[in-house]
């Protein structure tokens, strides 16, 4: 099995742990943040690095409605 096909946890656990660093959701939890936020972030570009990728991967989650993936993992935070 390749190592890209294997999920990394801490993506997850970033999701609900970390904050949006700028702009109009500054401070709000990347899980928590709006999907049409998320969607203008698809449309003009998500940021570099890893901020990016959790912005992606949060509206992916979003718009798969799986969502309640991370409820265990807030309660454990």
């Amino acid at each position: 099995m390749e190592n890209s096909l294997i999920p990394d946890k801490q993506i997850l656990i970033d999701l609900v742990s970390n904050k949006m660093p700028f702009g109009r959701f500054e401070g709000r939890y990347i899980c928590d943040l709006p999907v049409s936020y998320l969607e203008w972030f698809a449309r003009e570009g998500f940021p570099k690095g890893r901020l990016g990728i959790l912005l992606e991967t949060m509206l992916v989650i979003r718009s798969n409605g799986l969502t309640q993936l991370l409820e265990p993992i807030k309660k454990m935070i």
